[in-house]
């Protein structure tokens, strides 16, 4: 009986061995030469010169979020196509209703402008300040606006 377990029992000490020998090689073997550059957070090579002037937009977190609700979708997309004759109606209406909740909340995020940003943003900013916000705004932003005040550009203030 305990037999059984004495393959794993070897492999956690094996594993266990292997860590602290990896941390004792390092702690002998690697220079120690600390100085401000390897003591400063890494940002990809660059050395910060300054503080960052603000913080991430909201629109990158949307962007993020976007990307894991399709990755999502997939993961879900993939059993329901492999296994779709064996349950039959009742999982062909999951996957619809799922399917329009995600595609919901995608018109959502585009209606919201999480997909502008860059010099295309700032130029449909521009234009509509000049020429009414009709001119340059996606339809999706159009839709459903009726007796409600249109989202201020960033920076603005809504009144």
């Amino acid at each position: 009986m305990l037999s059984q377990y004495l393959p794993i029992a070897a492999l956690l000490v094996l594993a266990v061995l292997f860590a602290a020998l990896s941390f004792g090689a390092s702690r002998l073997l690697a220079p120690r030469r600390p100085h401000d550059r390897k003591l400063a957070p890494y940002e990809c090579g660059i050395i910060p010169s300054r503080e960052t002037p603000e913080r991430f937009p909201v629109r990158f977190f949307l962007v993020a979020m976007i990307f894991i609700v399709f990755d999502i979708e997939i993961i879900f997309f993939y059993p329901w196509a492999v296994a779709h004759r064996g349950i039959g109606l009742f999982g062909l209406v999951a996957v619809l209703i799922f399917s329009f909740a995600v595609f919901e909340s995608f018109v959502y995020l585009i209606g919201n402008g999480a997909l502008e940003w860059g010099p295309v943003a700032e130029v449909r900013q521009a234009v509509s300040r000049r020429f009414g916000s009709d001119v340059v705004r996606p339809g999706v932003r159009q839709v459903g606006l009726e007796g409600r005040t249109p989202a201020s550009p960033p920076g603005e203030s809504a009144s």
